[in-house]
């Protein structure tokens, strides 16, 4: 559209780290170096960071953009890129006035898989230069994504596994996920050690830092103190990688063209995924504005006073059951809120359905009220999924 002033906005899923939050301002900072000069350029967290996504849109609003370019920064598209982050934009919009364009996830795409594959690659280099060369077909490669209740973003997790697997002639590769679906990243760590191959390289397929991928690092350093016989080697999470960079530069200029929307051929909101088939058609709205903004106040953001972990966070306190005996017992499977009582059990209250509550508590030193949906995911009770957590209870 001529004599439009373009605005891009950058929309962060945000984290309760501050040095996860700081790396996607340095993001923010670093794209304009990518984008035609005369574009302005904002960022925004859906929860636990601040600035908000109003608050970014309002600052292009306030700079003069004319029309905004909303890009997701979110590796693949699930809820959070499907109905949280399109629900804020479409609010906003219509109360503004100001049009407000929503482009691609980052996605499976050759730049991020070669930005991937130099993480990886400069894992091995680390390690041959300290412990000497181990072939590759004596290396096995596991990737660890973020994990969602949605099977189309796990799927593409294994999809770029595949091509790094096959892309740099690895010896095996497996995949797991830091949190929702299976398998954990303990469970899958210990299959993997079973296999006999030399050298393990864990990658994290984060965009940043924070609470999940000190998770993985942290699970990493435990199945490698039992398994002292084999090298475990930490890869990088991508970061602001330059092909990264490119990635995200394109997915706003993309839009000026009108690029069609991403295919959704397996959405399971669109159509009947094996398994998911009841989701068809849920409504499209974001159920995060109770942790907007809240940082390191947020639930689970400390974990010196978590009453579950030791050292690291093992996604304990997300744990979807009714109560647990304190070796590993589970009574039933529900949704609502994880608590510990000091009797020996921890327990989970809530409905054992997909659930709608309007509720106003003080939970982890933060109160708020909110009413919203949240689909039960169909496989929790899965032994190498949420369940697992279970063994990382803290002895008392």
């Amino acid at each position: 559209m001529n004599g439009d002033r373009i605005g891009v906005l950058l929309c962060g899923h945000g984290s309760r780290d501050a040095g996860a939050v700081a790396e996607f301002a340095e993001l923010a900072a670093a794209l304009p170096a990518h984008l035609p000069s005369d574009w302005l350029v904002e960022h925004g967290y859906l929860e636990f960071a601040n600035p908000v996504l109003r608050d970014g849109l309002e600052a292009l609003k306030a700079k003069g953009a004319t029309r905004i370019l909303a890009v997701p920064g979110m590796l693949f598209a699930a809820m959070h890129a499907k109905n949280d982050i399109p629900t804020v934009l479409s609010t906003w919009s219509a109360k503004s006035g100001l049009p407000v364009a929503y482009g691609r996830e980052l996605g499976v795409d050759p730049k991020m898989i070669a930005a991937a594959g130099a993480r990886v690659r400069e894992a091995l280099a680390r390690a041959d230069a300290e412990h000497g060369p181990v072939p590759l077909h004596e290396t096995c490669l596991v990737v660890i994504g973020r994990g969602a209740s949605d099977p189309d973003a796990n799927a593409n997790v294994s999809k770029v596994a595949r091509m790094l697997w096959e892309g740099l002639g690895l010896g095996w590769c497996e995949v797991g996920y830091s949190g929702v679906t299976f398998p954990l990243v303990e469970p899958c760590l210990t299959h993997v050690a079973r296999l006999g191959y030399r050298r393990m390289v864990v990658f994290p397929y984060f965009l940043f830092s924070g609470v999940l991928v000190d998770r993985i690092y942290g699970f990493t350093d435990r199945v490698a103190q039992a398994h002292p016989g084999i090298e475990w080697v930490k890869a990088d999470y991508l970061g602001l990688h330059p092909e990264v960079l490119r990635t995200f530069a394109e997915r706003a200029t993309e839009q000026i063209d009108g690029v069609p929307p991403p295919n959704c051929q397996m959405c399971k909101y669109r159509t009947q995924v094996l398994g998911f088939e009841a989701e068809v058609g849920s409504p499209q709205e974001s159920h995060h504005h109770h942790v907007e903004g809240q940082g390191a106040s947020a639930p689970g953001a400390n974990v010196a006073d978590c009453t579950f972990c030791d050292d690291f966070c093992t996604g304990l306190c997300r744990l979807k059951v009714a109560a647990v005996e304190p070796f590993g017992h589970v009574s039933h499977s529900a949704g609502g809120h994880l608590h510990d009582h000091g009797d020996g059990q921890i327990h989970w209250h809530g409905p054992s359905h997909g659930h709608s509550h309007d509720h106003g508590h003080s939970h982890h030193e933060h109160s708020h009220g909110h009413d919203h949906q949240h689909p039960r995911y169909p496989h929790e009770d899965h032994p190498l999924g949420p369940l697992s957590a279970l063994a990382t209870l803290k002895k008392r």
